[in-house]
């Protein structure tokens, strides 16, 4: 049975065949001329026939050699291929990131970064899929994506076992129809049908309404933060949004008011430890860490009511 060919004998034997002798191959790789024929010979012990035919002006490869010549020409080409390849995502030319993004941040901050990624020519691909935050970690603990854009509201629970990077605090505003007469804070709308969103927010709604000495008549629950404000618009409820969903989508029928006693969320990024080491990784951290247009970075937090 022949034994398999070792690769790095391949290289070898194709550098002094196109060389022409066993010293000139030695020299193109750097090597002394007996590691060379050490080389050839345990080729040819692989092979189990002679590759070379040795002549005083240099060498020629026999039948096999010319065969096995061809196949050392394909490895040497994919081997070059490989060594491209990695130096290209190694920097940064080209490399593909799949992320989650709860849905606002999908609307709002993806399409930013993504840009950002174009503009600075790093050749990044962003693969994006829609998930709220528990939907979201489990993604990244799945390997199903490398980075997942979450938030939090106050006194809720972090995930001990993935790194996380706060982008942004988003404040969290009162939505009314735009009939409404408006209100001083949220105790006024104590009587008022309410519609609230994914769980995340149903719980911040609920000790907001807590704080404010009442409970919510919710009527309506939805992730969707277009059909909350379709509600409202219509004067069937009232609810709480976050600025990032009303700057994504905002409905002529409704407006937003602040009230400072609503803390707001923050949005950042989870990661499995150890990942922001991959080049493209980093890169898509470094944008959305950066501020971009429509995607705030630490320290740049939006402020003010939505626009009517």
């Amino acid at each position: 049975m022949l034994m398999a060919m070792d690769p790095r004998r391949l290289i070898t034997f194709r550098a002094v065949v196109r060389a022409g002798s066993i010293s000139a191959g030695a020299r193109e790789l750097g090597w002394t001329q007996p590691a060379v024929s050490q080389q050839l010979a345990g080729l040819e012990r692989e092979a189990g026939t002679p590759l070379l035919v040795r002549g005083p002006t240099g060498v020629v490869p026999t039948e096999a050699g010319a065969a096995v010549l061809r196949h050392a020409d394909a490895v040497d080409a994919a081997l070059r291929s490989a060594r491209e390849e990695i130096d290209e995502l190694v920097g940064l030319r080209r490399g593909t990131v799949r992320m989650a993004a709860f849905p606002s941040a999908a609307a709002v901050v993806v399409p930013a970064v993504a840009a950002e990624l174009r503009e600075r020519g790093t050749g990044v691909q962003l693969r994006v899929e829609e998930a709220e935050p528990p939907e979201a970690a489990a993604l990244v603990r799945s390997n199903a994506v490398h980075l997942a854009l979450a938030f939090r509201y106050p006194g809720q629970g972090d995930e001990p076992d993935l790194a996380w990077l706060p982008l942004t605090e988003d404040p969290v505003r009162i939505v009314l129809p735009a009939a409404h007469p408006g209100v001083e804070n949220l105790a006024d709308l104590r009587d008022e049908a309410w519609a609230a969103g994914c769980e995340r927010c149903r719980a911040n709604l609920l000790a907001a309404c807590a704080a404010a000495g009442f409970t919510p008549d919710i009527r309506h629950v939805t992730d969707d933060y277009v059909a909350v404000q379709a509600l409202v618009a219509r004067g069937l409820a009232v609810s709480l949004l976050p600025e990032m969903a009303l700057r994504a989508t905002t409905f002529d029928g409704v407006r937003a008011h602040p009230d400072p006693a609503l803390a707001p969320r923050t949005v950042g990024v989870l990661h499995r430890p150890g990942v922001e080491r991959v080049p493209a990784v980093g890169a898509v951290l470094a944008a959305l860490a950066g501020g971009p247009s429509g995607a705030p970075g630490p320290g740049k937090p939006r402020s003010g009511p939505a626009k009517p």
